[in-house]
């Protein structure tokens, strides 16, 4: 029988909890702690955010944080073939899951950390409130990522799949390799509209440029899951930032970027 709706958010509660209580256990065990660095894979839609948790938990902690940003994909080839990453922080909970089950990633330190929002975006005032841009087609260049490597670029074209326009607007479609290269497509003027990151474009509650917020269910949900990689197992930098990214500041942070928790 397929689970209820309600059976797989309370599993999902509990796996959190659990992911929790196991990075709570692991960073008293790995006591005492001492000032460390901590190398961190993050996506590069949470780039902005994540710049200020990582500010801000040095600040508290000591620490020193070395961030990495690119697509999720790419980093996944990096981590397996013996990158130095000790925390990721990816854009979809799959990567994370596989990194687990390919045994480069520690079981049950996975949860999630955001849930992304996509949007179709210009600078300009182009993009209408519903989108309808995408079916007057009255555009040179659509940025979409590359949908092999970032999971928001998987979305973007799960949304033009569902809207019966991949084929008409294929043409049309210029790619990043990562959702950070298509927002600067956009900027650049390469590309005159794309399929961004809501955090690449909202500031304090509001979004700069035209945007479409593209309705939830013409996409499955982007949960941004983060995991303890194996190098970072005995490393309490390591755990100390992935708890600390559970806690209110951080997770204060990651709202004003537009994301949300569920």
């Amino acid at each position: 029988m397929e689970p209820s709706s309600e059976q797989r958010v309370s599993s999902r509660g509990r796996s959190h909890l659990q992911a929790v209580c196991l990075l709570l256990g692991l960073w008293a065990m790995a006591s005492p702690t001492w000032a460390a660095e901590v190398i961190v894979a993050v996506a590069a839609n949470f780039s902005a955010p994540m710049k200020e948790i990582a500010a801000s938990f040095e600040r508290e902690t000591g620490h020193q944080v070395s961030l990495s940003f690119g697509s999720t994909g790419g980093f996944y080839t990096q981590i397996v073939h013996g990158a130095p990453f000790q925390v990721f922080l990816a854009a979809d909970d799959e990567t994370p899951a596989a990194l687990e089950r390919d045994g480069h990633a520690v079981p049950g330190t996975r949860f999630t950390y955001a849930v992304g929002k996509l949007v179709l975006w210009s600078p300009g005032p182009l993009v209408d409130a519903q989108g309808k841009i995408l079916e007057t087609g009255k555009f040179a260049h659509l940025a979409v990522a590359n949908p092999k490597l970032a999971p928001y670029g998987k979305a973007a074209m799960q949304v033009l799949q569902k809207r019966g326009l991949a084929a008409r607007l294929e043409p049309k479609i210029v790619r990043g390799q990562s959702i950070t290269q298509t927002y600067q497509l956009v900027v650049s003027g390469a590309a005159e509209l794309g399929f961004v990151a809501l955090s690449q474009v909202h500031e304090d509650g509001k979004v700069k440029g035209s945007a479409w917020l593209v309705p939830q269910e013409d996409y499955d949900p982007i949960r941004q899951d983060a995991v303890l990689l194996v190098r970072g197992k005995d490393e309490p930098a390591a755990l100390e930032l992935l708890a600390y990214l559970q806690r209110e500041p951080a997770r204060a942070i990651i709202r004003r970027y537009g994301y949300s928790f569920e």
